[in-house]
C-alpha cells in the first residue's frame, strides 16, 4: 500500500488550532453558564472572548486559503445518487463489511455526506455563532447602531443553540473519525502526519 499526502501543513494546523479553540470556547462557555466553576466568571468571560477572536481570525485566514487554493470546491455537494449510496453505507453496509462507495483522493477528500455536513457547518452554524457572538459582545453599542430594541436574551439563546449544534457536530466528527477508517485511528493519524494509505 502506498501513502499519499492527503492533508497539507496548513490544513493540519487549521484543523488542530480550530479544535483547541472550539474546545476552549465550549469549556469556558459552560463555565459562563454555571455548569462548572473551573474559573471565576470574569476569567471565563475573558478566556471566551480571547479564544473567540483567535478563532474568528483563524476562520478568516482559512476562508482566504480555501478561496485562493481552490479547496472550497471540496464542499460542492455531490449527486443525489452518490449521497444515497453514502447513507446506505453508513446505515447498513459498514456493519456488514460492504465496500465504501467513495474513493478518497487529494482532490475529492470529502465523501458526499461529509460535503453536506461541512457545507452546513460553514454556511449555517458558524455564521450564526459569529453574528450572535459579536452582537452579544457589542451589546452596549446596540442603540448607537439602531438595534436597541432587539432582545439580548434571544441573541444569547441563539448563540448557545449554535454552540450546541457545533458541539454535536464535533461529537459526530470524532466518532466517525475514530471508528470508520480501514486501520485503527487511521484518520486521526492522517490528520497528524498528513498522509493516508491509498
Amino acid at each position: 500500500m502506498s501513502k499519499i499526502q492527503m492533508y497539507k501543513g496548513f490544513e493540519r494546523f487549521w484543523h488542530w488550532s480550530q479544535a483547541i479553540l472550539i474546545l476552549t470556547l465550549l469549556f469556558s462557555g459552560f463555565n459562563i453558564h454555571g455548569t462548572h466553576q473551573f474559573f471565576n466568571f470574569e476569567q471565563a468571560v475573558d478566556i471566551h472572548i480571547i479564544s473567540a477572536w483567535c478563532l474568528m481570525g483563524l476562520w478568516i485566514f482559512a476562508i482566504f486559503w480555501h478561496l485562493t487554493t481552490g479547496e472550497w470546491k471540496q464542499y460542492i455537494p455531490s449527486s443525489a445518487n452518490k449521497l444515497i449510496a453514502m447513507i446506505k453505507y453508513y446505515a447498513f453496509d459498514i456493519f456488514m463489511g460492504g465496500g465504501h462507495p467513495h474513493h478518497k483522493t487529494r482532490k475529492q477528500k470529502l465523501n458526499p455526506m461529509q460535503r453536506l455536513a461541512y457545507l452546513f457547518l460553514h454556511i449555517a452554524i458558524t455564521p450564526v455563532i459569529w453574528v450572535s457572538g459579536l452582537l452579544y459582545l457589542f451589546y452596549p453599542y446596540w442603540n448607537d447602531i439602531g438595534i436597541g430594541t432587539w432582545s439580548l436574551e434571544f441573541i444569547a439563546l441563539l448563540h448557545t443553540a449554535a454552540a450546541f449544534a457545533l458541539m454535536a457536530f464535533l461529537i459526530v466528527h470524532l466518532y466517525l473519525a475514530l471508528t470508520t477508517s480501514k486501520e485503527p485511528f487511521g484518520y486521526l493519524k492522517a490528520m497528524i502526519t498528513g498522509y493516508e494509505n491509498e
